[in-house]
């Protein structure tokens, strides 16, 4: 039973690598072919969204891998292949957005919400420290208290 578990667990460790790529999809040339698949990993199916075109199933995910292995027998480059579907498709298309005037806050916003809500917490701290300081009382709110306590 233990060789049978190790061999089921050797197998999906074999075919995880190959995703959603299709045998008709893999290009003749494993430099290009290396290429293709190093660059789709890092674009997004546009319909499930959180998986990138290489692990999708996704009729659309198939149209995105074989014009990115098109781009790349045509002679383009990486940066070019990608900009071409990136140009055709919008940078949602990108699992890692660019650093550009639309996607500044995507990359900053994080920090700024981290700054602000380290901020706000800081000043209630302190504000509730203070709140928190002891008094004693005057000699009239004594007598009032003391006042209050005899009427039990």
């Amino acid at each position: 039973m233990k060789r049978v578990g190790t061999a089921l667990l050797l197998f999906l460790l074999w075919i995880a690598p190959l995703g959603a790529v299709e045998p008709d999809e893999i290009l003749a040339d494993p430099a290009l072919e290396a290429r293709a698949r190093a660059l789709s990993m890092g674009l997004r199916c546009l319909v499930c969204q959180n998986q990138s075109i290489d692990d999708s199933n996704a009729p659309l995910a198939r149209d995105l891998r074989i014009l990115l292995r098109e781009r790349l027998t045509a002679g383009d480059n990486d940066q070019q292949a990608v900009d071409y579907i990136v140009a055709r498709y919008g940078d949602f298309v990108l699992l890692r957005p660019r650093f550009t005037a639309e996607t500044w806050i995507l990359w900053i916003g994080p920090f700024v919400l981290l700054l602000v809500g380290g901020t706000f917490l800081l000043m209630r701290r302190r504000n509730n420290k203070e709140d928190a300081v002891e008094r004693s009382l005057d000699p009239q709110e004594q007598a009032d208290l003391e006042r209050l306590l005899d009427r039990r």
